[in-house]
């Protein structure tokens, strides 16, 4: 095979292949904004238990792990 050929599909498949991408595509969509929804709460929640002294040792990595998420959904 050369190279103009192998990104090619078949036309018998191309159904499969639409199907497949389409929903390739929504689950892309729909992990990206689960995951800066669970990376909001996780900051919200670690804000919420660094308040006192003694749950900041938990409450700061958690805020920072729930920003680092809504980053990653971001780009």
């Amino acid at each position: 095979m050369n190279e103009s050929t192998e990104g090619q599909v078949p036309w018998i498949l191309w159904p499969f292949y639409a199907i497949w991408k389409f929903l390739t595509f929504v689950l892309n969509v729909c992990g990206r904004i689960l995951c800066a929804i669970f990376g909001l709460l996780l900051m919200v929640t670690g804000v919420a238990v660094s308040l006192s002294i003694v749950g900041a040792i938990i409450g700061i990595p958690l805020a920072s792990f729930g920003f680092l998420l809504t980053v990653r959904a971001l780009f």
